[in-house]
């Protein structure tokens, strides 16, 4: 079994925590795991997509070849829409709903919203919402990873789970319970 995974989003949203939360589910479950080196500016307000790729069995490479991700992860509408070319035509996208306008020419919300209710397997929510809701206003990128838990597919919930309780064991029992509230949100749905 295999997963190939488009993580993108806008830096500072937290993308590459959803990555190290799966890198280590991955670890602890003994499946092969390769991650493309993360492009554009991790600093807030950059663009940040990165390869990850998941297997039971060895990977050769760390680049997801075009029209055949499984997923793709986004924080938000156009960065989903940036990375189309490299779902499969059976791959879900999982995007949060609302846009992170940080450029002066960003699309017109609707034409995005068309865009994304055209595709065949699409799950959107407004993730920063459904994180202020669950008292974790800083744990959209944890609701997203919620959404995507059950396409992610080759891990569990649980092994997710558990792997947000390592990454932000440091944090203290408080940041991994409002973490865990975000993933754990009923309402991920739109």
């Amino acid at each position: 079994m295999k997963k190939d995974i488009i993580l993108c989003g806008v830096g500072g949203q937290g993308i590459l925590s959803i990555a190290t939360i799966i890198g280590q589910a991955a670890t602890q479950a003994g499946i092969y795991l390769k991650q493309a080196e993360v492009h554009g500016m991790s600093q807030r307000g950059g663009d940040v997509q990165s390869h990850l790729r998941l297997s039971t069995e060895p990977i050769w490479s760390d680049l997801i070849p075009i029209a055949s991700a499984d997923v793709i992860i986004s924080m938000e509408p156009m960065e989903s829409l940036r990375y189309l070319e490299y779902l499969s035509p059976e791959g879900t996208v999982v995007t949060g709903s609302v846009p992170f306008v940080n450029i002066p020419n960003y699309p017109d919300e609707t034409a995005l919203q068309s865009e994304l209710d055209a595709l065949p397997h699409v799950v959107k929510n407004d993730i920063e919402a459904v994180a202020k809701d669950c008292n974790g206003a800083r744990g959209a990128n944890m609701v997203l990873l919620g959404m995507a838990a059950p396409h992610i597919g080759i891990l569990s919930v649980e092994q997710l789970r558990e792997a947000i309780k390592v990454v932000f064991a440091r944090k203290g029992e408080a940041v991994v319970e409002a973490n865990l509230r975000c993933f754990d949100s009923p309402t991920h749905v739109s």
